[in-house]
């Protein structure tokens, strides 16, 4: 510490150098940096005792009582205050770091006055956050327009759909052969279609999250059983057609309040993506149930089908992007995906569950709304 190009040099590094003598007592050591006359009067020279923080930093304070537990375990590290602001005698501001060291049995703390540092440390944290912020913003904008795509295709699928079991069901009506061929153009017609929207999926179908608006206020909540209800009207052709049968558990108060948190138009999404997903895997003559629980603060629905069963290896990843059974029977592996992310947007939960007489029983809580005083 002694030498006087090392005093020099932190000198010129705008670095102060104290050596502990005892506690709050210090005595300057080597070459005094010029900054320290702008806080000290009267002038502090190499040498003398100065009392620490009591006068000139009264910032250090609260840092030198974790730098006597740093000294005290003689610690080959560096202890650092991280940044702090002081005002010189005419009020001007610096900004500072303090750092406790162990040299030789001897306790040194170090003051930097930080200028050009300080400020180039604060434009690469503030152009951090700022790009930070950007791209943030590009994702969110990102994912609107992609939700907004994969719910408008989703909805003409879901019609088309309809649209072709019905078409599927004239078959067993006393047509004209006239009628026969204007039947199976519209099939023909139906399947291209459903390629297409298939294609687009598959173009336009990328991290999606649901960020619209929904309600907690129990007058605008929706009815659960009323989604429930009408996916079973809009998806029972499609049933029959497969010679299968969807029916709402006996069980079930329909008197009974069903409101929950969220929004119809998503909910009735959530219901549809479930009851599809029976729908392909379960096999012909069989029942797909759809069951209503609740308790004072929720609402469980359970989706259960008496198909194979989720294969155990899967069953993580199931509400994933892009996840799909064995046979990838789904459209584009979103569907349950979609029906994750809305739900614990809600603040809902959502699972799968293997059924002990076989199948799969799917299955999401919702909380119900406040109700209003």
């Amino acid at each position: 510490m002694n030498d006087s190009i090392t005093d020099d040099l932190f000198a010129a590094l705008n670095i102060l150098v104290l050596e502990r003598l005892n506690p709050g007592s210090f005595k300057v050591t080597g070459t005094v940096p010029n900054w320290l006359k702008r806080f000290c009067h009267p002038r502090i020279t190499s040498g003398m005792e100065v009392l620490i923080p009591e006068e000139q930093f009264p910032f250090l304070e609260n840092f030198l009582i974790d730098a006597e537990e740093f000294w005290q375990d003689h610690s080959a590290t560096k202890l650092s205050s991280g940044f702090w602001t002081e005002r010189d005698l005419t009020g001007q501001e610096y900004h500072f770091e303090a750092s406790a060291i162990s040299l030789n049995q001897r306790k040194i703390l170090l003051i930097e006055l930080l200028e050009d540092v300080y400020q180039e440390r604060q434009y690469i944290i503030q152009k951090a956050r700022e790009n930070q912020l950007s791209y943030q913003q590009l994702l969110k904008d990102k994912q609107k327009k992609e939700i907004l795509i994969h719910c408008i295709i989703h909805d003409i699928a879901g019609q088309l759909s309809s649209i072709n079991c019905c078409l599927a069901l004239l078959e067993f009506e006393n047509l004209t052969p006239k009628g026969e061929e204007r039947l199976n153009i519209g099939r023909q017609q139906t399947i291209k279609q459903e390629m297409l929207i298939r294609e687009i999926l598959n173009a336009f179908s990328a991290e999606m999250r649901s960020l619209e608006a929904f309600t907690l206020d129990a007058e605008q909540a929706p009815d659960i059983l009323a989604s429930v209800q009408e996916a079973i009207k809009l998806l029972s052709p499609s049933f029959a057609v497969n010679h299968l049968q969807l029916q709402l558990a006996s069980n079930i108060d329909l008197t009974a309040d069903w409101r929950v948190v969220g929004d119809r138009s998503r909910l009735d999404r959530v219901m549809s993506n479930l009851v599809e997903n029976a729908l392909r895997h379960s096999p012909p003559e069989s029942t797909v149930e759809i069951g209503l629980q609740q308790d004072e603060t929720s609402v469980l629905v359970t989706v259960d089908d008496r198909g194979t069963g989720v294969a155990p290896e899967i069953v993580e990843n199931l509400f994933q992007k892009f996840a799909q059974g064995e046979n990838k029977s789904g459209k584009a592996g979103l569907g349950l995906y979609f029906c994750r992310i809305t739900v614990e947007r809600w603040g809902g939960k959502i699972g799968y569950l293997p059924r002990p007489q076989g199948g799969s029983r799917f299955w999401f809580r919702l909380n119900k709304p406040e109700q209003n005083v």
